[in-house]
């Protein structure tokens, strides 16, 4: 992936990624940004030579922030990009945040994701965490990254049956599955407008935004046909949390039954012993 090799180039081993370091160190000014047009994520300035990065700060998230900024060096790196987004004098703005089609802004993000969250590191994270929400908000602190952004790199390389996704209101915006998910018979794939299904605590949560807007979370015990469809009953547990003035909901949906399964655990000895044996994570 071109940012980590990017950071190995830079002899980077560590997280958090400082990200305006980097842009610094190339002589980019980077400054917030407090009228940014609703739905703009940052901007990448050039005047002649010189360049400048600014950032949206309405959404009060040092995650998302950082992930702005990342995503605007993307745009500077990458090879194509400035012809591309900025050709000569003037400011480009940007969408980050995976909610454009354009695929410019796509492979910025696919970038920002992996300077900030490059695989080795993340995963050696991974390792020292349970499954879902909490690994999660844990993986996001020690990445100083967005929930969103790091629920989808967690969808990525997780070993646990997992899903992720992020809505609005009562429609999805974007799903992402765990390998191991995937494996489920009849499965049914979200894709971007598809309704929430009714009578989860999602539904229940996006239908209050006052809720979302003051980050509300709940949790169920639920049968993962409810979201994904699928041949067979498989218990899960749904988990909702809003991301407050971003608007959007992050629900991740685990199904610890199928990894037992993926294991062979046939009792509780099993399962013991399994624990204390190394493994790697896909």
């Amino acid at each position: 992936m071109q940012a980590e090799r990017f950071l190995q180039e830079e002899g980077i081993t560590s997280l958090p990624i400082d990200v305006i370091d980097i842009a610094e160190s190339r002589g980019i000014v980077v400054q917030g940004k407090p009228d940014t047009a609703p739905g703009v994520s940052g901007m990448l300035i050039r005047a002649g030579d010189n360049f400048g990065i600014m950032y949206a700060t309405h959404i009060k998230s040092t995650g998302f922030q950082r992930f702005s900024i990342a995503h605007e060096l993307g745009h500077y790196l990458l090879e194509g990009h400035i012809d591309h987004v900025l050709p000569k004098n003037g400011e480009h703005f940007s969408q980050a945040g995976f909610t454009s089609a354009d695929p410019y802004e796509l492979e910025a993000d696919h970038f920002a994701s992996g300077l900030l969250m490059p695989s080795t590191l993340f995963q050696a994270e991974l390792r020292k965490v349970n499954d879902g929400l909490e690994a999660i908000e844990t993986l996001a602190g020690e990445c100083m990254t967005s929930l969103t952004a790091t629920a989808i790199k967690y969808a990525e390389l997780t070993r646990s049956a997992a899903a992720v996704i992020v809505s609005t209101g009562q429609q999805i915006d974007y799903c992402r599955l765990s390998n191991s998910i995937k494996d489920l018979k009849g499965l049914t794939w979200l894709t971007k407008g598809s309704p929430v299904p009714g009578g989860t605590e999602t539904a229940r949560l996006n239908a209050d935004s006052e809720l979302v807007s003051r980050a509300q979370r709940s949790a169920a015990d639920i049968d993962i046909r409810m979201w994904l469809g699928g041949d067979r009953k498989v218990a899960a547990i749904e988990e909702v949390i809003g991301l407050g003035s971003y608007g959007r909901t992050l629900t991740v949906l685990t199904c610890p039954s199928l990894e037992d399964e993926a294991y062979g655990y046939d009792d509780d000895d099993d399962r013991l012993i399994d624990s204390w044996t190394p493994r790697f994570r896909r």
